[in-house]
Parts: C-alpha cells; structure tokens; sequence
C-alpha cells in the first residue's frame, strides 16, 4: 500500500467535491492536510472533522486562488502549521459550459481566467517556492484541454495555460527531485457542475455518448491518479498529463 504517513498535503479548493475527494485519500495514506476553502466554510469545517478523525492533522485555510496575496498567506499559514509542504495540488476552479464564443461577455471572461489560470499559475508558483525537495506538484486540468467541446471555449482556454505551466515548471525544478504533473479528468459526476445529477442534460448526454465505457468520471478515479502522483511510485513521472477518462475521445 502506497504510505503519505509523514508527509504534508496542501489542496486547493478542498472543502468539498474532487479537492475534498483527494484530501480525504492522502489522509487515509497517512498524510497531514491542508484544506482550503473560499467561502464556504461551513463545508470546509465538515470536511476538516472527517479528516481528522483518520488520525492525521488537518487545517482548514480561508483563501481566494484569484487573489495572489491571499495564495501566499495559504502557504504561509501552512507553513506555520506544519513547517514543510511536501504535496500541492492545485485544484481549485469555476466551470462555465454551453456558452458559445460569440456569446461571452468580458465579465465572464475574466472570472474564468482569474480562477482558472491565474489562481492555478501562482498556486504552482508559491509550490514551486515552498514544497520540499522530493515533492510533488500536481495540476488538475480538464479534458477540455484535450479534446476541444463546443460551449467550452473560455473554460477550456483557461484550463489549459495552466498545463503548458506543469511542462516548464517540470525542467525549472526537476533537479530538486520534484515532479510537477497533471491530471486531466473527463466531467466527474457529483462534482462541480455535475453536482446535481439532472444539471445539464443535453451536455450530459454528450459526454456519455463520447465515452466508451458508458458514464462520467467518479470523484475516486480522479483520486486514484492523484494517489499515484503523489506516492513514490512516481518519482519518476515528471512533466506528464494523464487523462482520466475511460477512453473518450471528444
């Protein structure tokens, strides 16, 4: 069995859905956790007494990945909680589908992106500061970087900067021992916009039809690879992108 036991995990947008999903896997590996949150901290403070009674120590870290200073007070809070970071993993996002190019507003746009790429850029810069030697960056992109789906546009786009990100980041670093990677999940079902399993049924029926093996993507299968990026099963995969997503292929 892969073994966290000793390590420190920081995760982005944690409270609940996929971030919540790995937090509670590398407590179960024996990992100590940093959970954030944004707003909602009521659920941030659920998830905090489910970990903690795995037997390992948690904290729960207000902060907004759209604002820089409030990334580095993430850090540093953690830091001052536990004196090291060995894993980041930068999941935090906002989803916008079924809105065609022509019709995004500026607005939108910059939402999108202020999240997406930048939140996830200086999240894996103050990673890239702070993890230990030997560490793990993992990235949480989305299949839409993959294979491109109509309504997607900005969402994608903002996804995707990120992952060029893990690429560079992966040589900048290397020689600390460090792997960055990420992830690419196809929709994962009772998460984000799929929370609510009658949510968009017309993009729902697309994207089981896209994939050979007939549904979405569960919150533990996207766990299961952040599980091995992490463990030293990996210590050798650097600067890759892994699709989760059950053969689909648009």
């Amino acid at each position: 069995m892969n073994s966290l036991k000793g390590k420190v995990a920081l995760i982005t947008g944690s409270a609940r859905g996929l971030g919540k999903a790995i937090a509670e896997r590398y407590a179960e590996m024996g990992a100590d956790i940093v959970l954030n949150f944004s707003r909602d901290k009521a659920a941030a403070e659920e998830t905090a007494s489910i970990i903690s009674k795995k037997g390992v120590k948690v904290v729960a870290i207000q902060g907004d990945v759209s604002k820089v200073l409030d990334i580095q007070n993430l850090f540093n809070e953690a830091l001052k909680a536990f004196g090291k970071v060995d894993i980041v993993v930068a999941n935090a996002g906002v989803e916008m589908v079924e809105t065609p190019v022509v019709d995004f507003t500026e607005e939108q746009f910059d939402r999108v992106f202020t999240i997406n790429a930048k939140g996830s850029y200086f999240t894996m810069q103050q990673a890239a500061k702070y993890v230990a030697d030997n560490g793990r960056i993992i990235y949480i992109a989305s299949s839409t970087t993959s294979f491109p789906v109509p309504g997607m546009a900005v969402y994608g786009g903002s996804k995707t900067t990120p992952r060029y990100m893990v690429d560079v980041l992966s040589k900048e670093i290397g020689h600390r021992g460090v792997t960055v990677n990420s992830i690419i999940p196809f929709a994962v079902d009772h998460a984000g916009i799929f929370v609510d399993p009658t949510a968009y049924p017309r993009l729902r029926k697309q994207l089981l039809d896209s994939c050979p093996m007939g549904r979405l993507a569960e919150v533990e299968d996207v766990a299961n690879a952040a599980e091995f990026f992490a463990s030293n099963l990996s210590s050798f995969v650097s600067g890759q992108h892994l699709l989760v997503n059950g053969g689909a292929t648009n």
